[in-house]
């Protein structure tokens, strides 16, 4: 049985325990959408995880959808990540970036020349997004033409790149939570008739022309993905096949060799059975197709569930996000089965160092 507290090695990374940072958008990046000193000093201390993955961060200034969150697509961005992958390393840490585009979740406030923001359909979501108004309801979309898409493609390639320049381990896709990718995964949102509409292989094309360019670029062994296949975030309506759909795409991301895939079970910080589904099915046929793929599992986890699943192989390894937000030494705290500290809700979206960076570790 392995035990969460275990070394493992994933793609290219080996890391000191199974316990991973999860991503934890917060708000606080400065001009230019570049990571602070502030952020520096929040992920050099939650550097125990076995893995940190950072915060969302957008592909192009196009695939912002919240106020102050970082980017990685301008050599400022580059340079000032390259201070927070420095930080997480002298800790003895390893780090990837998610990689991010919010699709229709997003404000014109927040987009280019106040344009509309983009997605695989023209229909709004029914949806918030935090802008320098406070939460407001996201705008209306335009459909990307397809003639647009390799565009995108080449966005996240570059930004691949731009995160192995950056000095991180390696990169986590998201393709989960109602964001551009799961707005064509899904035929609730997605009303496309083009090559990227429509049967289950089409919807699933972007994100996998995604996957190839970024492990094409940057290589498999650096390369992970984050899926929800049930999560209703963000107004994204179940897909009328899940596991259908899902399992064309496991099937895909298997071929490619990637170092881990990511799954949120249930609905993204709410209810795991918030739908039917088979996710131990899911890890089966990947762990088949691809048996030194890692699986990690994400969303409500407390430290038996996470002991248990990781003592059973039915995960890889485990993503906690909120309990890491107030707790840097987290991986610590579970060890010892030491209490958590309260989380201060009031400052998880923006401002300073209160609620970032103040939080105690144990004596």
């Amino acid at each position: 049985m392995s035990s969460l507290f275990e070394p493992i090695r994933v793609g290219a990374m080996s890391l000191s325990n199974r316990i991973v940072m999860a991503p934890l958008t917060r708000n606080r990046a400065g001009i230019g959408r570049v990571p602070t000193e502030l952020a520096v000093t929040y992920y050099a201390q939650r550097a125990s995880a076995g893995l940190v993955i950072t915060e969302a961060s957008q592909i192009s200034p196009q695939g912002q959808g919240y106020l102050d969150t970082p980017g990685i697509y301008s050599p400022e961005q580059v340079v000032a990540w390259k201070k927070v992958t420095d930080a997480v390393h002298a800790e003895g840490g390893k780090i990837v970036i998610q990689l991010w585009h919010v699709g229709r979740i997003s404000h014109v406030s927040l987009q280019p020349d106040g344009m509309a923001p983009v997605s695989s359909t023209a229909r709004a979501a029914k949806s918030k997004t935090f802008t320098r108004d406070g939460f407001v309801d996201v705008s209306e979309p335009r459909a990307l033409r397809t003639d647009e898409l390799p565009g995108i493609v080449e966005d996240y390639r570059r930004a691949a790149r731009n995160a192995v320049s950056a000095g991180f381990d390696g990169v986590e896709v998201h393709g989960a939570n109602g964001y551009l990718l799961d707005q064509f995964l899904r035929d609730s949102i997605n009303d496309r008739s083009d090559a990227y509409g429509g049967s289950i292989q089409n919807r699933a094309r972007l994100l996998l022309e995604v996957m190839e360019a970024v492990v094409g670029d940057i290589g498999a062994e650096r390369v992970g993905v984050r899926l929800s296949p049930v999560t209703p975030s963000n107004d994204a309506a179940q897909d009328s096949h899940p596991e259908a759909l899902f399992d064309h795409v496991i099937d895909q991301l298997a071929a490619l060799r990637i170092a881990f895939l990511h799954v949120v079970e249930g609905h993204t910080g709410g209810p795991r059975d918030c739908a039917i589904f088979d996710f131990e099915a899911m890890r089966e046929r990947f762990k088949a197709a691809h048996p030194q793929g890692a699986w990690m599992v994400n969303n409500g986890y407390n430290r038996q569930m996470a002991l248990d699943v990781v003592a059973s192989g039915r995960a890889d390894l485990v993503a906690f996000g909120r309990p890491f937000i107030s707790n840097p030494d987290l991986v610590r705290r579970l060890e010892v089965d030491a209490p958590l500290n309260a989380l201060q809700s009031a400052t998880l979206y923006g401002g300073g160092a209160e609620g970032y960076i103040d939080y105690p570790a144990m004596a």
